[in-house]
């Protein structure tokens, strides 16, 4: 009787569970009928915060497609955080990824109700013991409720009818993949331009997931994300180091998103996302990026960055630094809101910094 109770649970799989992955866990188990949570991670140390979190660590490597035989037909919901590796144009995580997703292995039902050791019971047992779970830690606080559009994903009322051989797949992908595009507003229909190693991979990594789609093997969707921001993720060594802007004549329109509506858009697509499409993960503001480091310099009382020529910039800033300098962009979310759904928690940058307690 529990096994079959737990089986008709979604079953979702996180890859890469960092600080985004754990905001998607904590949201999860905020749901009525909340899934079964798996995280793969190849650092034995991380068990314990996955578990914390709610989640069933899971140990493995996209590095080594060895180690992600038990990934097959795991879950049937699988959302791919993790980054491409850089020793390459071509992104192989995502390559073994698919791979071990679409590899033949018996149902996790048939194992689990046979007694076999299948992949739920393998994933359970990856770390074990297991203890019991304990609430998610503050940086993973669940929105308001009043925040978002009232979610009507019927997850656990559909995992029976989910397929974990052919399961979905919601892809984090970067708008750096656009390249530079002179301040245009650009929808999800822009061409790609990738115009730097990191934004190849990520096009690579795309183009593959699109193609297992049209196989059949898989069905993903695809959030282009811009920068992200939250509490902790704001540029305050950045700002207090007093490191560069450019001046505005010569500085870069940037596109942001919270990381908790990020986690919010990341698990609607698991439910309203369509096969291969692209939806861009951004909120509704449209700063340059001096002008976002202004306003988070106001917010904590330090002092403004100083501003610089580009020419001066390309002699003494830090080429990955630069890299963000070279592409201007500004993004179109209106897929966001009429397919998705979604109403941001922070529309902008400046609703967030509200929230903030004042700094002298």
């Amino acid at each position: 009787m529990f096994a079959t109770r737990t089986l008709r649970r979604a079953r979702i799989l996180i890859v890469g569970c960092g600080d985004v992955g754990l905001r998607c866990v904590a949201q999860l188990q905020a749901r009525r009928g909340r899934p079964r949570i798996f995280a793969l991670t190849r650092r034995p140390e991380q068990a314990g915060t996955l578990r914390a979190a709610g989640a069933v660590p899971v140990a493995g490597d996209l590095d080594v497609r060895a180690r992600l035989a038990r990934l097959a037909g795991l879950a049937s919901i699988v959302l791919h955080l993790a980054p491409p590796a850089r020793d390459c144009d071509d992104d192989l995580r995502t390559r073994r990824l698919i791979a071990a997703l679409k590899a033949r292995r018996r149902s996790v039902a048939r194992s689990a109700q046979s007694g076999a050791s299948g992949r739920l019971a393998a994933g359970a047992r990856a770390y074990a013991p297991r203890p019991a779970l304990q609430a998610a830690s503050t940086h993973t606080s669940r929105p308001k409720a009043s925040a978002i559009v009232p979610e009507r994903t019927r997850l656990a009322a559909r995992a029976h009818l989910a397929d974990p051989a052919h399961p979905t797949l919601i892809y984090a992908s970067t708008t750096g993949v656009y390249g530079d595009c002179g301040g245009a507003r650009i929808d999800e229909t822009r061409p790609v331009r990738p115009a730097n190693a990191r934004a190849i991979r990520r096009v690579a990594a795309e183009r593959q997931l699109r193609r297992a789609t049209a196989r059949g093997a898989l069905k993903a969707s695809i959030a282009r994300i811009p920068g992200i921001y939250a509490a902790n993720r704001l540029p305050l060594a950045r700002l207090e180091k007093g490191t560069p802007a450019l001046v505005e004549p010569d500085d870069v329109y940037t596109s942001h998103i919270h990381a908790d509506d990020l986690a919010t858009i990341l698990l609607r697509l698991t439910t309203h996302g369509r096969p291969a499409r692209v939806i861009h993960a951004s909120d509704d503001s449209a700063l340059k990026m001096g002008a976002y480091f202004d306003r988070v310099a106001d917010a904590f009382g330090l002092a403004r960055p100083p501003r610089i020529e580009r020419a001066q910039a390309e002699r003494e800033l830090d080429p990955t630094l630069l890299s963000f300098m070279r592409e201007s962009r500004r993004l179109a979310n209106t897929r966001l809101k009429r397919e998705l759904c979604v109403r941001l928690r922070y529309p902008d940058v400046d609703a967030f910094l509200r929230t903030l307690p004042p700094h002298p």
